[in-house]
């Protein structure tokens, strides 16, 4: 089949209204990790609205919304959940209601990353309305957790639902560039252990906070030394969190805490990196334990489903057929060659590739550095061009690389 790549253009321009009302009207609904139930029914009613074949939403929470019934199996996933707002005051506009201009949509989740959730659902309509159907069928996942825990909900969609696509296109921002890997990340946790007294008497006991303190001088000299990669770039590490235990803010602490956000390159592992802590020698004077953290918190529906917050690296190589059928797409499309790069940040794609090697790839609508971001807000030229993008992938995939 001769992919009519125009038609396609001319389609997704034609519902950048529709795309651009459907955005705002997830924006308005909160939803930030574990209370998504809204949202995740209102994009549910908008795939019946457009066509899609079978839409269902799994025990965890997850929405999959299929197009076809072919023999290849191909998804597109975007995360509906979001951050929090932070400082409201921050805000220039409110981060629920919204804005709208000729250019740009903001809201909370604008970039990050529920526009690529409108772009897949009317390149869902495009395909139905120009019988782009084929030898495949379209798996469109509107993931639960993921800012609290990425890759959680793509553990549950491989292991539970026993859905294992043939590649992945996560639509995370990327500025309309095709994205081919990130770091891991790790969330680990360090503790120190004292013993409590009067804190006028600190000399009868052990405190803990002091024997935290040349921990935190020798972390940060670590990140300065952890490995690069010519690709992804340097590992990295910072404490982000402290804690402590103690009778009363008149006594000796008994108990010191860190959390350590470790960003993993290629080259790095789970185990190196937990072992380069527990090297440290500050660490081995006072005994402190290394430790990962664990994620157990309940989705929506209620259900608990258990991990290490362990998220692997992964990067897609250029010449992959997966990485050649976006190239191609953009092409034919926009008669241009992509940038082809990769994520700063962590994405579902630690689970997909990482964890269960299955072909990931990145392209999305929405930029960055808007992630997390007070007065987020997205381009309704990259929705549109999302939109055409995430109509001709499948396609382009089963004529020109599928086996």
């Amino acid at each position: 089949m001769k992919i009519p790549f125009e038609k396609v253009l001319d389609k997704a321009e034609e519902y950048k209204t529709d795309i651009s009302r459907f955005l705002r009207d997830m924006i308005v609904i909160p939803s930030e990790s574990c209370g998504e139930e809204k949202v995740i029914l209102r994009i549910k009613e908008e795939m019946e609205k457009v066509g899609f074949d079978k839409v269902e939403v799994d025990p965890m929470g997850n929405l999959l919304g299929h197009i076809g019934h072919g023999k290849h199996i191909i998804a597109m996933d975007a995360h509906i959940d979001t951050v929090g707002i932070g400082e409201k005051a921050l805000w220039e506009f409110d981060p629920y209601e919204g804005f709208e201009d000729d250019e740009v949509i903001g809201g909370r989740g604008a970039s990050d990353q529920e526009g690529g959730m409108a772009s897949m659902v009317y390149a869902g309509k495009i395909i139905k309305d120009l019988g782009l159907e084929g030898e495949y069928t379209l798996v469109v996942t509107g993931t639960v957790q993921e800012e609290d825990c990425d890759g959680l909900c793509w553990q549950y969609i491989v292991n539970e639902d026993k859905i294992r696509p043939e590649f992945v296109v996560s639509t995370e921002p990327t500025s309309c560039r095709i994205y081919r890997g990130q770091r891991g990340r790790m969330e680990i946790r360090v503790d120190t252990h004292g013993v409590s007294c009067h804190g006028s008497a600190p000399e009868r006991g052990d405190n803990a906070i002091y024997k935290m303190a040349p921990i935190l001088v020798e972390l940060r000299a670590l990140h300065e030394n952890l490995h690069y990669d010519e690709f992804l770039g340097k590992g990295s590490l910072t404490v982000s969190e402290v804690f402590f235990s103690s009778p009363s803010r008149c006594a000796v602490a008994d108990g010191c805490s860190i959390s350590i956000d470790r960003r993993l390159t290629n080259g790095e592992t789970w185990e190196s990196a937990l072992q380069e802590i527990r090297n440290l020698p500050s660490v081995r004077e006072s005994g402190a334990e290394v430790s990962v953290y664990k994620y157990k918190r309940p989705s929506f529906t209620g259900l608990v489903y258990p991990t290490e917050c362990f998220f692997p690296t992964w990067v897609l190589e250029e010449k992959h057929p997966v990485c050649k059928t976006l190239v191609d797409s953009f092409k034919g499309l926009f008669k241009s060659a992509p940038l082809v790069d990769k994520w700063t940040f962590s994405t579902n794609g630690v689970a997909i590739m990482g964890r269960f090697g299955i072909p990931c790839i990145g392209f999305g609508p929405g930029h960055e550095d808007q992630a997390h971001a007070p007065n987020e807000k997205t381009w309704k030229e990259e929705l549109v061009k999302a939109a055409a993008m995430y109509a001709v992938i499948p396609s382009i995939y089963v004529e020109g690389y599928a086996e």
